[in-house]
């Protein structure tokens, strides 16, 4: 048995922080969409070998293991939780692969959850008995001077490759315009909380980003993607049991997760995507379609363009400008809405990408 197959993919609908799944718990959020995920891969909670589940914010604990028993799996399945920030989504997809590949497994669900709203407050200590400070971001370097703020980053790499306020806010209008003109179907969502549609989904304009918010250089709240709350997972399964449903069987041919420059955490995909496209002898001329993280818009352009992606094959429901990011559940986002329009498509060659915060990239390739 040498591959591994993608036989369901949903999520949530996606949120901004406070907005209308603000009042779940991480289960509460998570548990229904890979009830969903199963049950729409006609496979039932026994079945499952392991849950592996990406979160960023916290709660702290083994939020997959807390996930997997609101779902009702066995109490044999153990739950592996991963932190790898916005990439984590994505990697937790690669590491059911691998689990798939080496026969340790035959049914993970694997994917990621993040609730912005409800996220635990965090404080540093000292100890020279100084008072605890509380912080947001946590740091993603040993050097602070090279762990630049995101929006900070987003703002130089605009600088550094010539990628204009302009030319940012038109790929943010065209996100929302394309989630608007392909919104994403019942088989991709999971409806929560009475919520059916991602919420923050809307008809923007080029005058509405000329009075955005400035949150760094070019960078605005019209080009930054809203933090959000979400949950997405994929039933990741061998070769012997793809074989005996009669599902759509997207074959996730590979994935890599590469660090780069600190610095430059936009561009650390562009490692990720190459080395994929080693493992499968495989080269941008042949995606059909590919879903690249829209965290900033610059960070997407100068990701599409420096991998020679064709645009007209990119995020073409939208991408997270359109709908948010939940940082865990993100790279998640991206394979679940890849996995849909693979299958809506008939066939092809799909491939996903996200940056993470420290320079870190992740990409992954599937096949129809």
């Amino acid at each position: 048995m040498t591959r591994a197959y993608i036989v369901s993919a949903c999520r949530s609908p996606v949120a901004p922080r406070g907005g209308a799944l603000a009042h779940l718990s991480l289960p509460d959020l998570a548990a229904p969409v890979l009830s969903a995920a199963l049950s729409r891969a006609g496979l039932t909670p026994a079945q499952v070998d392991e849950v592996i589940c990406s979160t960023a914010l916290g709660p702290g604990g083994n939020p997959a293991r807390s996930i997997a028993l609101a779902a009702g799996l066995s109490e044999h399945v153990a739950g592996l939780s991963i932190d790898r920030q916005c990439a984590g989504g994505l990697d937790a997809l690669a590491l059911a692969r691998q689990m798939v590949l080496s026969g340790a497994a035959d049914i993970v669900v694997a994917g990621g959850a993040e609730s912005y709203s409800r996220q635990p407050l965090r404080y540093r200590t000292f100890a020279d008995g100084r008072p605890a400070e509380a912080y947001t971001q946590a740091p993603f370097t040993p050097w602070p001077e090279r762990d630049p703020d995101m929006a900070e980053a987003a703002a130089a790499l605009g600088r550094s490759q010539g990628i204009s306020r302009a030319a940012q806010d038109d790929w943010a209008v065209e996100s929302h315009a394309k989630a608007c003109a392909q919104p994403p179907t019942e088989a991709e969502l999971v409806p929560l909380a009475g919520v059916s549609t991602d919420a923050f989904t809307r008809r923007l304009t080029p005058a509405l980003c000329s009075r955005a918010k400035v949150l760094s250089g070019d960078i605005t709240a019209a080009n930054a993607a809203v933090a959000a709350d979400a949950a997405a997972f994929c039933v990741v399964v061998s070769e012997r049991v793809a074989a005996d449903l009669a599902l759509p069987t997207v074959e996730l041919i590979a994935a890599a997760t590469k660090g780069s420059r600190p610095e430059e955490p936009g561009l650390a995909p562009l490692v990720a995507i190459g080395e994929v496209f080693r493992q499968s002898g495989l080269e941008a001329n042949d995606l059909h379609r590919a879903e690249i993280m829209e965290a900033y818009a610059v960070q997407a352009i100068a990701c599409v363009t420096g991998a020679g992606i064709a645009p007209r094959i990119v995020n073409r429901g939208g991408g997270a400008l359109a709908r948010g990011h939940p940082i865990g559940a993100s790279g998640a986002i991206n394979a679940v809405r890849l996995w849909h329009e693979l299958v809506a498509r008939g066939s092809g060659i799909g491939l996903a990408g996200i940056a993470a915060a420290g320079g870190i990239g992740s990409a992954a390739l599937m096949r129809l």
